[in-house]
């Protein structure tokens, strides 16, 4: 019997190329803000992240999810959760890459800039699979919390950065290498945490010090089978943060029920859950009624890593996009010929080269603690990024999508990666704190000394680069004295960040790219969609720039 028809005019899979090599705007941020900075591990990883067979483990860990297992075949409780080898397999190469601690491994000659070069391997990370770094992600933010319980980071803490990753529950001390989650919202109160019920109550002391158990509940308790969770409890002084392993040193399970598994938008190969203490042991971490200080101080940490992951999965959309429109045909000739297609690929690329930028900038300030103007910055940019950037990200997937057609919106083979991408995007937006939150921060931290200062100071070496620019970071200083109600403060946090991203721009990118981001976000020669850029723009560089081949 003869075939119906030949198939013809279908790209072949983004597949087999380096992450980092072909990302252009990433090499220029990080040579910009750290450009004493080693990238052959970054290439390394760029090169097998890229890969046909790791983009079948990405596949396959959001196919076969993940798997509660509250009772063994006997009927006593386990409270685990199962994952498909593919899984386990990116947790591995993810911890292998110090994506989870890179910026705590005390090492004779660690890179200068450590924050900046996990950050950017955790970018590339995200274009391959993005939701099984939640547990990579809260290791990084948890770890220099443990500092405040001496005994406790002294067991702990150099397993916390080990590069080996080690899924069985064991105790630490029989384990080479152990990962951290967060236990932070109950149902009553979300992102009011002070609403929290859960109790805590001292029970003795021991070598890790001061003893308590714990009952109450997690409305969301992320990544289950991490070895040990900082969780928020109420102690006799107040809302405290405490140590909860899973295994105590003992060998015995700690009292963790794990109630079910979130079923998600997105985010699939990460097993989110719900879950009751019953007397769970914990070890008190820093202070009591000194839970919240040390909870925004990990989750300043955690946004940064929103901010981060959001671009990652920008870059991977707009990729995904310059591979299928460089190889379909429409009408006559390539889709990315056409002059409309290439309107739309450039605003895209300036959104996500943009997205690049500030949150390697955010970065930097990571590894400058004792610098007070990097200080201030990370004060300010943290809420910043993670509103603007995140906000940004659904918008950008959608367009992306519509790139690809109906291949864009199904979920099998190498096209299926947009739809995964797609339905990740709104994540970020919404962990550790969604937009109102981060706006309100943003206002907290203007307040705080000479942060007016340092941010006039930010933006002054992109002074006289285009006159948009200009105005914008001449209106800023009055409007934020001038701001009395909260009620414009999403406004504010939109206009620092598109600022803040015009002036980066003005100082890594070419003149193509920074007039065009001037222009449009800026200067208003732009519309309310993607591809509404002004007919003056060299559209064909910036699209070369953005090529992912």
């Amino acid at each position: 019997m003869d075939a119906t028809h030949e198939v013809f005019n279908q790209p072949a899979p983004l597949a087999g190329y380096n992450l980092f090599d072909t990302n252009r705007p990433l090499r220029d941020a990080l040579n910009f803000n750290a450009p004493q900075l080693p990238t052959e591990s970054l290439r390394q990883l760029g090169e097998t992240l890229g890969s046909a067979d790791m983009q079948t483990h990405a596949r396959l860990a959001n196919v076969h999810t993940p798997e509660l297992h509250t009772h063994d075949r006997f009927g006593r409780r386990i409270d685990e959760v199962e994952f498909h080898p593919s899984y386990n397999l990116l947790m591995t190469a993810a911890v292998g890459a110090g994506l989870h601690g890179t910026p705590w491994r005390a090492e004779p000659g660690a890179a200068a800039s450590p924050h900046v070069l996990r950050a950017a391997g955790f970018m590339l990370f995200t274009e391959l699979e993005p939701s099984m770094l939640c547990p990579i992600s809260m290791t990084y933010a948890a770890t220099p919390a443990l500092r405040d319980n001496a005994a406790v980071h002294a067991d702990w803490g150099a397993k916390l950065g080990s590069l080996v990753y080690d899924p069985a529950l064991k105790p630490v001390a029989d384990k080479a290498g152990v990962t951290m989650g967060m236990g932070m919202t109950e149902k009553q109160g979300g992102s009011d945490v002070r609403a929290n019920t859960t109790k805590a109550v001292r029970a003795d002391s021991d070598g890790w010090g001061e003893r308590y158990e714990i009952t109450g509940h997690k409305w969301f308790f992320s990544a289950p089978m991490c070895d040990a969770f900082l969780v928020l409890a109420q102690a006799p002084a107040g809302l405290s943060c405490f140590f909860l392993p899973r295994v105590l040193p003992d060998g015995t399970r700690n009292a963790i029920r794990i109630q079910r598994l979130k079923d998600k938008l997105g985010n699939k190969a990460n097993a989110s859950s719900e879950v009751e203490f019953h007397g769970a042991s914990a070890w008190l971490v820093g202070e009591e009624g000194r839970g919240i200080p040390q909870i925004l101080e990990m989750g300043t940490m955690t946004r940064l890593d929103c901010a981060l992951g959001t671009s990652g999965l920008m870059r991977q959309a707009l990729a995904l996009a310059l591979n299928h429109t460089a190889q379909r045909s429409a009408f006559g000739k390539p889709l990315i010929a056409q002059p409309l297609m290439q309107n739309v690929l450039a605003d895209m690329a300036l959104e996500s080269e943009a997205a690049t930028a500030l949150a390697i900038r955010l970065a930097r300030a990571f590894d400058r603690p004792a610098d007070e103007h990097e200080r201030l910055m990370a004060r300010l940019l943290t809420p910043v990024a993670k509103f603007w950037i995140c906000k940004r990200g659904s918008l950008l997937g959608q367009e992306a999508m519509e790139c690809l057609g109906g291949n864009g919106y199904v979920e099998e083979g190498g096209e299926g990666v947009m739809a995964r991408v797609y339905r990740e995007m709104p994540l970020n937006s919404i962990w550790e704190g969604a937009g109102n939150i981060m706006a309100l921060d943003l206002l907290r931290g203007l307040r705080k000394g000479d942060a007016v200062a340092a941010l006039a100071h930010e933006l002054a070496p992109a002074r006289g680069q285009h006159a948009a620019l200009d105005r914008l970071a001449d209106a800023l200083p009055a409007r934020i004295e001038a701001m009395a109600s909260e009620v414009e403060a999403r406004r504010l946090a939109q206009d620092v960040a598109l600022a803040v991203q015009a002036s980066l721009l003005a100082q890594t990118a070419p003149p193509a790219v920074v007039g065009a981001f001037c222009a449009s976000r800026l200067g208003g020669d732009w519309g309310h969609a993607f591809g509404t850029l002004g007919a003056g723009t060299d559209f064909d560089a910036i699209v070369r720039r953005a090529q992912p081949v």
